[in-house]
């Protein structure tokens, strides 16, 4: 039987991103991403994929219709927060009111989470104990390696049972699943390999061959990519420091390329339709 893995969609805006935040004032932030979401799910179509969106939620607010096109071409959506704001300067009640104004928005469809800038850790996971309150399913923000703006290198590789008690390793009595980001060896050092920049920057057989070891090993790779890299024309180019806009801008043409090429070659899912499958 053929592995499945899981592809989720970021779907936020060109002023999200962490790195291009801080300089963007908010009589700038025009939003334009939104437009490429007829693009994305004709792509998704085509390929006779599904995907979770995990949405951040002031796109939604704006533009509804978003929301019934997700449904509609029987994807899921998912949370994002509202703002993109990272959980560390989110508090706790921010965080709970967040989740209801998002549950007010989808009509309670959304049953998974992950945190912008994969911001969850050991210092944040107390937003786990609020998902679990709010009937949430799943979370998807655990990177099990170590990068300059986020990572938990020690946690498990293979989705597990998550709590705030113990975020890196399985807890059987925990109630949320923790699908956490596929990761690969690159000249000896373990890195993230599922999606984002690492998709842009590493070489395609490098990610082929890390999701051919996760198949041998009974394990779904897990792979995000952003809207904006899937619609790389609604992206503008922000002055940024040569390192950030590195990171940012790096290839980002070939990004839906890199992805069609990965979704035609090895079979892709929702979470929603992951954990469905496997009940």
């Amino acid at each position: 039987m053929t592995e499945l893995n899981l592809l989720g969609i970021d779907f936020e805006e060109w002023y999200h991103p962490e790195l291009v935040q801080p300089h963007i004032k908010d009589d700038k932030k025009k939003p334009q991403v939104f437009n490429g979401i007829d693009k994305i799910l004709d792509w998704l179509h085509k390929n006779d994929t599904f995907a979770t969106f995990f949405t951040v939620g002031e796109i939604l607010e704006a533009n509804p219709e978003i929301l019934d096109k997700i449904i509609e071409n029987g994807h899921e959506i998912a949370f994002h927060t509202m703002h993109h704001k990272k959980l560390d300067i989110t508090t706790k009640e921010e965080f709970s009111q967040q989740i209801q104004d998002f549950a007010r928005i989808t009509n309670k469809r959304s049953k998974g989470f992950r945190a912008p800038t994969f911001s969850l850790n050991r210092n944040t996971s107390w937003s786990l104990d609020i998902l679990v309150e709010n009937n949430y399913v799943y979370d998807s923000s655990i990177v099990p390696a170590k990068t300059r703006l986020y990572g938990i290198p020690d946690a498990d590789t293979k989705p597990y049972r998550i709590s705030s008690e113990e975020i890196g390793h399985n807890r059987s009595d925990a109630n949320l699943l923790e699908f956490p980001l596929m990761v690969t060896r690159f000249f000896g050092k373990k890195i993230p390999a599922g999606g984002g920049f690492y998709l842009r920057f590493l070489p395609l057989c490098t990610i082929e061959s890390a999701i051919k070891k996760y198949e041998i090993d009974g394990k779904p790779a897990t792979f995000y990519i952003h809207s904006w890299e899937l619609t790389p024309e609604y992206m503008p180019k922000v002055p940024l420091t040569l390192s950030d806009r590195f990171i940012t801008y790096h290839n980002l043409h070939k990004a839906l390329s890199k992805m069609d090429s990965l979704i035609k070659k090895f079979e892709f899912t929702s979470f929603e339709r992951y954990i469905k499958n496997q009940t």
